[in-house]
């Protein structure tokens, strides 16, 4: 069992940012591939980023296109945390951001069906 909570969603102006967090159980999290989805209205779950250990010390992360430049996945091993910095936001960037774990795996995937674990959701919204 894995337990995830996100926090440090809200309302921004376009510009400007944001930073999520997403607290995790388990023994084993560094291990863990971690990710963040986010679901528009109407829109299916996409993926964001995801963040995957590589080495002792070194971590490997993915993006999706959208968002190179401007997001940035972090993780703190000691902490059981995965950070999301979004800067220069934009309306489209308005969503319910969701944090995602899969204990199963050493690799990133941007498909949600790889993610076993999925915290509740925090929503961002970016006003024009």
């Amino acid at each position: 069992q894995v337990q995830l909570v996100e926090s440090g969603g809200g309302l921004v102006q376009a510009g400007g940012s944001l930073r999520l967090s997403c607290a995790a159980s388990g023994r084993s999290f560094s291990s863990y591939v971690m990710g963040w989805f986010r679901q528009a209205p109407g829109k299916e779950r996409e993926f964001v980023a995801a963040i995957a250990r590589v080495g002792r010390n070194t971590y490997y992360a993915d993006y999706t296109d959208s968002v190179k430049g401007r997001f940035t996945i972090s993780r703190d091993d000691a902490k059981n945390t995965v950070d999301l910095q979004m800067n220069s936001l934009k309306p489209e960037d308005t969503a319910v951001y969701y944090c995602a774990a899969d204990p199963s795996s050493s690799r990133t995937s941007t498909h949600p069906e790889s993610y076993d674990y999925w915290g509740q959701g925090t929503q961002v919204t970016v006003s024009s």
